[in-house]
This record gives C-alpha cells, sequence and structure tokens, in this order.
C-alpha cells in the first residue's frame, strides 16, 4: 500500500532529467549565441574587492572563459571570492583550476580545458611567502 501512495504522491514527476538540462538553466545565453563564428571569449580580471565576484559570475552564465588574479584583494577576501565563483562554476557544471600565485582559470561547461598545472607543494624550492596560497 505505501508503494501505492508513494507513487501518488509523486506521479507528475515522471520526467527524469539529466546533468545537461540542469545545469544549462543557469546560463543566460546558449551555447550558439555565446560562441559566434566558433569563437568564445576569455576575459582577464584582477578584482578589487569582492563585490566584483559576481560580475565574474556574470562572464561565467554567459559562457566566457575567465582568468582570474586575486593578487589584488586580502587573503580574506580572495577565498570568499574564489568560494562565490567555485559556486557558480558548479551550478554551471564548468571547471576552476588553480593555475598558481593565486591565480585561476574558470571555464564554463562549453571549453574544454586539456592538462594540469603543478602546483607549488610539487616543487622542492620553497616559493615567496607573499604569494596567495588558497587551498583547492
Amino acid at each position: 500500500m505505501a508503494r501505492n501512495i508513494f507513487k501518488d504522491i509523486f506521479k507528475d514527476n515522471d520526467e527524469v532529467l539529466d546533468e545537461n538540462s540542469i545545469s544549462d538553466q543557469f546560463y543566460e545565453v546558449s551555447a550558439e549565441e555565446s560562441t559566434p563564428n566558433g569563437t568564445s571569449k576569455m576575459i582577464l580580471l584582477e578584482p578589487r574587492a569582492f563585490s566584483e565576484a559576481t560580475q565574474i559570475a556574470d562572464y561565467l552564465k554567459k559562457r566566457n572563459t575567465v582568468v582570474l588574479n586575486l593578487k589584488r584583494v586580502t587573503k580574506e577576501q580572495a577565498k570568499r571570492i574564489a568560494d562565490f565563483v567555485s559556486g557558480t562554476i558548479y551550478a554551471i557544471g564548468g571547471s576552476m583550476q588553480n593555475i598558481g600565485g593565486g591565480t585561476f582559470l574558470c571555464a564554463p561547461k562549453n571549453v574544454n580545458v586539456e592538462g594540469k598545472i603543478s602546483g607549488d607543494k610539487d616543487d622542492k624550492e620553497p616559493k615567496e611567502k607573499d604569494d596567495l596560497n588558497i587551498e583547492w
């Protein structure tokens, strides 16, 4: 009997959504609109305050790739910006890589990123103490 009640409750939810249909709802433009003539934009940003995090998210929602340099903000602000942007990346199904020294490569789902930059931990020589180091 419990099985019938369950079916009655969820009878309108027979539609199964795949990962593509869920994450595409967060983009402001379609993949075709974002890449006219097969090109896409790469935006280079150096925010100076946390308030600029929404602008970064907007670029990602428009399917642009963003290279984010967090050296111009305090360590606390950099952490907050990275957290905010990583939430956006998760929502749109994109990827985010720390490419060193407080610089991140943020790519939407329509951009394939291949390869990996080795981190400072892989180096045997210690780096300067003033480098921004956000664990990812």
